[in-house]
C-alpha cells in the first residue's frame, strides 16, 4: 500500500517528541507560541502569523517581537481540521481537511471572521493563491481550481483528477506544480483555469509531500527520500538533478536564495545549501520533534510543529565577523584569551546577551558581562556573538578570539 499523507489529518500523527531541541548547527531558537492542538500550517504577513492548528482552528499571532509571539485571536468551529493556510492582504485562505476551503478575514487580528466557504470532494491538503484563483491540493480528488474573485463566494471553475494523492501545490505563471504523494511531481497547465491539463511528471523515488519552486527548479520534500531537486526548465520533461537524503521523513520545504528549509517529522528543521542544485549540502539544522510545515519571512524561519509555532533563525554556514562600523561602537575585547574571557560591563553594546561559538557556528557557552571561565574549552578559534534585539531582522555581530593554554 502506498504511503498516505492522510495521517496529517488525524490525531494519530506520529509523535516524535515535544521537548526543546538539544542539538543545532547554525540555527538559533528565537521564540515559541503554543496552540491547543497540532500546528499543521503557517503563513506570515508583516507582523502577523496565521497558524492552521487542526481542530483548534486558525490562530492569529503577533510576531512583531519574534522572541515573544502572542496570540491575538482565533477562528474555528466544531469539526474543523485546518491543515494549511495562505495569506493575501487581509485574507487567509485555509485548506481544511474537513472537505472545504475557507476564506477568513484577518483585517482585525483580534476578531477574525469567515467571509466565504466552499465544500470540496476530499481532504484539502495544501493551497496556493495566485490572482483571482485558489489552487487546492485535494488529496484523491486531485487539483481543484477555485475562483476567489469574490472572496465571499468562492466557486470552483475547474479541476484535474489525474493527481491521485495531491498533498501540496505551488503556482508560477501558467503552471501548477503539485506534490502527488506516492506519484512524484505533477506539472499541470492552468493557462485555461476551467480546463487544467497535465503537461509533465517526474516520479523518481515516488514520494512527494511538499513542493517549493525557485527559478528553474522544483524542490520536493520526499518523505524518507529526503530533499529532491527537479529541473523544470522544460515543464513537459521535468528531471531530477540532485538530492539530499539524510533528512528523516521530510514533509515540507521552502526555498530562499541559495538555501532550502526542510521540515522532517524525525529530524526537525534542516537547512540545505542549493547554491549548486546538483549537489545539495547540509548547511544547518535544529533538532526537535514533529514539525509539519515551514514559512520564511523577514530573516526568520516559522515552523508549525507539535503544540505550537516555533520561530528560529538561520545565521549562515559560517560565522560572519562584525562589520567595521559595528566594531567601532563596541568596547574592545582581547583577541588572545587564556583561561578567562573578560567582556565589558555597564551600558555598552557588548553588555547585551552574548554567546561563544566555535568555528562551525555551534554555541558552546553562554556569556555574561565581566569574567567568563573558558579554561575548560579546547584551544582554537572562537567567536563572541552579540544577540540582536528580537524585533530586529539583522543577523548578530561576531568578534573573533583565539583561546590558548
Amino acid at each position: 500500500m502506498r504511503m498516505r499523507t492522510r495521517l496529517l489529518c488525524c490525531i494519530g500523527l506520529l509523535l516524535v517528541g515535544s521537548t526543546e531541541a538539544v542539538d543545532s548547527l547554525n540555527i538559533r531558537y528565537v521564540g515559541f507560541c503554543p496552540t491547543s492542538d497540532w500546528a499543521l500550517g503557517v503563513a506570515v504577513s508583516g507582523d502577523i502569523a496565521c497558524v492552521a492548528a487542526f481542530q483548534s482552528g486558525l490562530r492569529i499571532m503577533s510576531v512583531a517581537d519574534p522572541a515573544n509571539p502572542v496570540e491575538l485571536g482565533y477562528w474555528g468551529t466544531s469539526g474543523n481540521q485546518m491543515r494549511r493556510v495562505e495569506v493575501v492582504g487581509d485574507l487567509a485562505y485555509v485548506a481544511d481537511c474537513d472537505f472545504s476551503l475557507r476564506v477568513i478575514s484577518v483585517a482585525d487580528p483580534t476578531n477574525p471572521s469567515e467571509l466565504g466557504y466552499l465544500d470540496l470532494p476530499d481532504r484539502a491538503m495544501g493551497i496556493a493563491v495566485n490572482g483571482d484563483y485558489a489552487y487546492v491540493a485535494d488529496d484523491d480528488s486531485g487539483l481543484r481550481v477555485v475562483s476567489v474573485a469574490d472572496p465571499a463566494s468562492p466557486t470552483e471553475v475547474g479541476h484535474y483528477a489525474g493527481v491521485r494523492g495531491a498533498t501540496d501545490v505551488v503556482v508560477a505563471g501558467d503552471y501548477a506544480y503539485v506534490a502527488d504523494d506516492g506519484n512524484g511531481l505533477c506539472i499541470v497547465s492552468i493557462a485555461d483555469p476551467a480546463n487544467p491539463i497535465e503537461v509533465g511528471r517526474y516520479v523518481g523515488t515516488g514520494t512527494a509531500l511538499g513542493v517549493a519552486l525557485a527559478g528553474d527548479y522544483a524542490y520536493l520534500a520526499g518523505g524518507y527520500s529526503g530533499l529532491r531537486v527537479d529541473s523544470v526548465r522544460d515543464p513537459s520533461h521535468p528531471v531530477e538533478v540532485g538530492y539530499y537524503d539524510s533528512l528523516g521523513a521530510a514533509n515540507d520545504v521552502e526555498v530562499d536564495g541559495d538555501h532550502a528549509y526542510v521540515t522532517s517529522w524525525s529530524r526537525g528543521l534542516s537547512v540545505i545549501s542549493v547554491a549548486d542544485p546538483k549537489h545539495p549540502a547540509l548547511a544547518g539544522y535544529y533538532l526537535f520533534g514533529s514539525p509539519n510545515s515551514v514559512a520564511l519571512s523577514g530573516g526568520y524561519v516559522y515552523v508549525a510543529g507539535y503544540a505550537g509555532l516555533y520561530i528560529l533563525q538561520f545565521y549562515g554556514e559560517a560565522v560572519e565577523e562584525a562589520p567595521i562600523d559595528d566594531a567601532r561602537q563596541a568596547h574592545a575585547i582581547a583577541t588572545i584569551v587564556r583561561g578567562t574571557l573578560a567582556l565589558p560591563t555597564g551600558r555598552s553594546p557588548m553588555a547585551e546577551p552574548m554567546s561563544l561559538l566555535d568555528a562551525s557556528g555551534r554555541q558552546v557557552l553562554e556569556l555574561h558581562p565581566g569574567a567568563n571561565d573558558v579554561s575548560g574549552l579546547r584551544p582554537g578559534v572562537y567567536f563572541v556573538r552579540e544577540e540582536s534585539q528580537a524585533s530586529s531582522h539583522k543577523l548578530q555581530a561576531a568578534r573573533k578570539i583565539i583561546l590558548v593554554k
